[in-house]
């Protein structure tokens, strides 16, 4: 009850957000992607932090989304909203279909094998020009603003939009985390032959939660694509601009917690854009070199996240804070004892 406080009023400071910064600024615009790229990792986090599969091949539901979005949309003239709906329901279908064979894989086999399907997304959208236009990409129409399809001129509708599915994703990793399928998958994180040997289903554990953090995924490739107006397979169905980020987004800020994804993106994004303002245009390389430095700075002074960190540094201060209270605090009188 305590973490759905917390996660309810973070959400709500952040819908206020908005009217303290430029409606077309720069700020409002690295926000809102903080907040797509903060869902995203939660979807993964219902994989990678219940059931610690580390997929590596999270690009593929989100290009599945941003594409068969745009698609309908521009040949069929069908809304985003509906898009959307196709699009959880193709991402569902495709880490159904990846997982099956691949989920009976440990460690590192499971991370390659997610990130060769990833790769074979992005190489299928290159070559598939009939389809997806290939390396040309695809574009929005632009428009007057419209609420039925998803088309705004400013960022704040976007970020509000970005927002509310935050929190559809973060209500669905609670929902599993508390659900019996969530302790069946932290029973596999933690032992899975020990979970079998008691008759929990592992296979159909992680597959039901492959399929969940599949459909969320390819829903925050739709609203990326409407936000962005213009992809292509690089952006879309990229390791690193994708894959590896949702991944490292999760691990910085905490894996398996609701609070992780959000914070490790708020950190990462910002940063991202930070290293390309300050350092993008004095060396080739300098901008990601710093950004990684950073990263594992704080990866190897504490692996298990940034929440862990924060939770270490302001743990002495509150016990500070406790103890004059407890020292001040009258003592019960003892049974029996006269006044």
């Amino acid at each position: 009850m305590r973490t759905g406080a917390v996660l309810a009023a973070l959400l709500a400071a952040a819908a206020l957000t908005p009217l303290g910064l430029d409606a077309d600024g720069y700020a409002l615009r690295v926000l809102t992607t903080a907040l797509l790229f903060a869902a995203a990792a939660q979807a993964w986090n219902i994989v990678g932090g219940l059931a610690n599969r580390l997929s590596l091949g999270h690009a593929a539901f989100f290009g599945i989304g941003a594409y068969c979005s745009t698609l309908l949309l521009v040949r069929f003239g069908l809304s985003p909203w509906i898009g959307m709906l196709a699009s959880a329901a193709l991402g569902a279908g495709a880490a159904l279909l990846i997982g099956l064979p691949t989920l009976r894989l440990q460690g590192h086999y499971f991370a390659l094998a997610t990130l060769a399907f990833g790769e074979v997304m992005r190489v299928l959208a290159n070559t598939w020009t009939g389809l997806t236009g290939g390396p040309v990409g695809l574009s929005v129409p632009f428009g007057p603003d419209s609420l039925a399809l998803l088309r705004f001129k400013s960022t704040p509708p976007y970020y509000w939009a970005a927002l509310g599915l935050l929190a559809l994703c973060t209500a669905a990793f609670l929902g599993v985390r508390h659900s019996a399928l969530g302790y069946r998958l932290m029973a596999v994180r933690e032992d899975e032959a020990a979970a079998r040997a008691i008759g929990v289903d592992a296979t159909r554990a992680k597959l039901l939660a492959a399929t969940l953090s599949g459909a969320l995924t390819a829903m925050v490739g739709t609203l990326y694509a409407q936000f962005s107006y213009f992809f292509d397979p690089d952006t879309v169905f990229g390791i690193t601009p994708v894959s590896v980020r949702i991944a490292l987004i999760c691990i910085v800020g905490g894996i398996g917690s609701p609070f992780g994804p959000i914070l490790g993106a708020l950190f990462v994004i910002p940063m991202e854009e930070a290293a390309n303002v300050l350092f993008g245009d004095r060396a080739a390389g300098l901008a990601p070199l710093s950004y990684a430095v950073v990263l594992i700075a704080v990866v190897v002074t504490e692996p298990r996240g940034l929440l862990r960190l924060m939770g270490s540094v302001l743990r002495p201060v509150m016990n500070r804070v406790r103890a004059p209270a407890a020292a001040v605090r009258p003592m019960a009188p003892r049974p029996g004892a006269g006044p």
